[in-house]
């Protein structure tokens, strides 16, 4: 019998030192993952062990939290922010598709989704106190319904500073409380919105593109900001990741996509084949090509479309800049931000491509990747104070070069 207890006795304190060695195995476990660097390391621990989803609930907790903040004011004090009305989490060597929109613009967003595979930042215009409070309600439709934008898709909100967003009633939130899938809420937007330019909005406020523009880029690395009725080429994202993952010799370039535009919006372009289709028979043209030929003719269309067929995405050609060109482009790094003083129409990414030049970015062609306008860009007659805004832009972009001379005094690089 004290035989039986002595080994009753053995067999616990075995079984408990087991279970403490194997409690020690894992905080030591523990304890190495935490110090894992090098972004290997962390990908195949995330492969095997992914970052649960947030939920819906989770998400319209972020929104009525920006929401309830009353946003903030940007330096002009004639803009209120709310940052994060819908938040994503990235990877801090992604590239993020940053974009802008008027409310009634926000349908573009599910074709944006469709052809960019990576996260996605869009800043929103409220013109009015109606469109503020209809901004809220699509974010809420749009968390509740679309996986995608829960996943990938970072918003903020930008209105007159008189007004202030409220969070949406879910008891009342008009006919978008019928609806019940992604596809619905975008087919809604869609009978309900006017979709235009974001600049015509037909009120006396001036749409703060820089602003809007900042704001979706802010906090990332590498970006690719583009108007909301542009679409990138199929694989694009997945392009760019391979090729910055694969060395880390672009700091200090600016990886030029050219731009197109289609006469009709139907079926856009997915691969450069069948944009050179569309380019030879002149269904596709050079962006701003009816409205402001030398602000992209630096991109030298006439060789781009004439490089060899390649697989993988890579510059091709350097391009030197020179005014007026203004290139959507990719770059990471000390970006410089988009003079926010410029709104409206005119010299607003002028200006800032100008800045990226003086302070020493270099500029090279992509060889494959390109985007498409949603139609031709054709010359507008804008109201008389549209009229005015844009020649003050005129004459402040002329203030805006000198005063790089003093911001990079010793830059050999001028405007």
């Amino acid at each position: 019998m004290q035989m039986s207890y002595a080994i009753r006795c053995a067999f616990y304190q075995l079984l408990l030192a087991a279970l403490m060695l194997v409690a020690m195995l894992q905080l030591l476990y523990l304890s190495l993952l935490s110090g894992l660097h090098g972004q290997e390391e962390q990908d195949q621990y995330f492969e095997f062990f992914p970052p649960s989803p947030r939920s819906v609930d989770q998400v319209k907790a972020q929104l009525r939290t920006a929401l309830a903040s009353g946003g903030v004011l940007d330096a002009s004090g004639d803009y209120r922010v709310y940052r994060g009305l819908l938040k994503t989490t990235m990877d801090p060597n992604d590239v993020i598709l940053a974009t802008h929109a008027s409310v009634d613009n926000l349908l573009h967003l599910s074709g944006l989704l469709e052809r960019w595979e990576g996260p996605l930042s869009v800043s929103v215009f409220a013109a009015t106190k109606e469109e503020a409070q209809l901004a809220t309600v699509l974010a809420y439709a749009l968390s509740s319904h679309c996986p995608d934008m829960r996943a990938r898709v970072a918003m903020h909100l930008v209105c007159p500073s008189r007004y202030e967003a409220a969070v949406p009633d879910p008891r009342e939130p008009g006919e978008f409380a019928l609806l019940r899938s992604c596809q619905e809420v975008f087919d809604k937007l869609a009978r309900v919105a006017q979709p235009g330019i974001n600049y015509a909005l037909g009120t006396n406020v001036s749409y703060p593109n820089n602003l809007l523009r900042n704001l979706a880029r802010e906090g990332a690395n590498y970006a690719l900001v583009i108007d909301v009725d542009m679409v990138p080429s199929e694989g694009l994202w997945r392009g760019l990741r391979e090729m910055l993952d694969q060395s880390n010799q672009w700091g200090g370039t600016a990886l030029v996509v050219p731009a197109f535009e289609i006469r009709r919006a139907r079926r856009m372009p997915m691969s450069k084949t069948e944009l050179l289709q569309l380019y030879q028979v002149g269904e596709v043209r050079p962006f701003y090509y009816g409205l402001c030929t030398p602000c992209q003719a630096p991109t030298n269309y006439s060789r781009w479309v004439n490089l060899p067929e390649e697989s993988l995405l890579r510059p091709a050609y350097v391009v030197p800049w020179q005014d007026p060109w203004e290139p959507f482009y990719v770059a990471g790094g000390k970006v410089p931000t988009f003079d926010e003083r410029f709104r409206q129409y005119g010299f607003n990414r002028i200006s800032q491509a100008c800045e990226l030049h003086v302070a020493g970015f270099d500029f090279e062609v992509l060889n494959e990747g390109f985007l498409v306008h949603k139609g031709f860009k054709e010359a507008l007659k804008f109201h008389p104070q549209k009229e005015a805004e844009n020649q003050h832009n005129k004459i402040l972009y002329r203030q805006f070069k000198q005063e790089l001379k003093a911001k990079y005094p010793n830059s050999p690089r001028r405007c």
